[in-house]
């Protein structure tokens, strides 16, 4: 894998793919606000519609009907913590640009999600998946990032451990 060496470099290029998806995120949630209603219109009939939605909750709607008030800035504000630690593991952490660019979408997720916190006191959901009688719950851009970049987190954390053991095999064999 390419490898990054600067911390400067590293949290650039993070911040870069995070604001990607912020943009990418809040430019169809605006889409989504000025063309949508809750009433679905169909996209592939039987399995895929755009409808709009407002979670309170969290992901996959979790805690949306806690009475809380103030819950949507709690959440809102979480999210930005999250963010700041992640700016900082963006530098910090490891050098594998698959790290790196799995932290980025997270954060750009996060933050996408903590803006319409603030701004409407819910994060817009408009995608909305549905085959026979199951129905996953309605999400939006910034929540395909967080899921891509555990994957490529993931993904990471499974290769850099592979590599990280032949390493080692291999340096103790040429020390014999």
């Amino acid at each position: 894998m390419q490898k990054v060496k600067n911390y400067f470099s590293l949290r650039y290029l993070g911040i870069m793919f995070a604001l990607l998806w912020i943009s990418l995120d809040q430019a169809t949630k605006g889409m989504a606000l000025k063309y949508l209603t809750a009433d679905p219109v169909p996209v592939i009939d039987g399995f895929f519609n755009l409808r709009l939605a407002f979670n309170r909750g969290v992901s996959f709607s979790l805690l949306r009907d806690v009475n809380i008030a103030d819950l949507p800035e709690i959440l809102g504000i979480f999210a930005f913590v999250v963010a700041v630690v992640l700016v900082h593991y963006l530098g910090h952490h490891k050098e594998k640009l698959v790290y790196i660019l799995g932290l980025s979408f997270i954060l750009g997720g996060a933050v996408g999600n903590g803006i319409d916190r603030f701004a409407y006191g819910a994060v817009v959901d408009f995608l909305d998946f549905h085959y026979a009688g199951w129905h996953w719950p309605t999400f939006n851009v910034a929540d395909i990032a967080i899921v891509l970049g555990v994957m490529l987190m993931l993904y990471d954390a499974y290769f850099e451990s592979n590599d990280t053991t032949e390493m080692e095999i291999e340096k103790g064999e040429e020390e014999k």
